[in-house]
């Protein structure tokens, strides 16, 4: 059975990676932790985690700045209970709050406070000056546009598998 790379694995036996795929693998979770602590700190002069920052993001692109909880908790990859615990603290923070579904009384939607969205549109541009900071402008147009084709088969099986979105 060739495993790919040219290389033959027996049917069960486990496929070691490559010395380049091993360099690629780690390269890939270097830059990613790196990458989002940076992010992280950055956010921080503004009381803000990275979790805060797509919880606003997410509100703040959808219709009437509000979703339902369950479909937030999916856009952000949490649990519903993590996502919970999380908007409890962004509403002592008076960035979001919660409202019942007149259609469904077992639902919740977050919504985007006014303190939220203004808190949005002053962050929004420090966090897009930090992405180009640590990410986009140190990489070639080319670079990005590989990046982004070599990234898609990995997004779009891993929502595939996790059957959502």
């Amino acid at each position: 059975m060739e495993n790919g790379h040219g290389a033959k694995a027996e049917q069960g036996a486990t496929r070691w990676l490559t010395p380049a795929e091993q360099r690629a693998w780690r390269a890939h979770l270097d830059a990613s932790r790196m990458l989002t602590h940076q992010l992280e700190k950055d956010l921080q002069p503004f009381d803000l985690t990275m979790n805060d920052y797509e919880i606003l993001v997410n509100l703040s692109e959808s219709d009437q700045h509000r979703m339902r909880m369950s479909d937030l908790a999916t856009a952000t990859l949490q649990s519903k209970s993590r996502l919970s615990h999380q908007i409890t603290r962004m509403e002592k923070a008076g960035l979001v709050r919660r409202e019942h579904c007149d259609t469904d009384k077992r639902g919740l939607f977050a919504v985007l406070t006014e303190h939220g969205w203004t808190t949005m549109r002053q962050v929004a541009p420090h966090h897009v000056d930090s992405v180009r900071r640590h990410f986009i402008d140190l990489l070639p147009p080319s670079a990005l546009s590989a990046l982004e084709d070599s990234m898609a088969p990995i997004v779009d099986r891993l929502r595939e598998r996790r059957g959502r979105f």
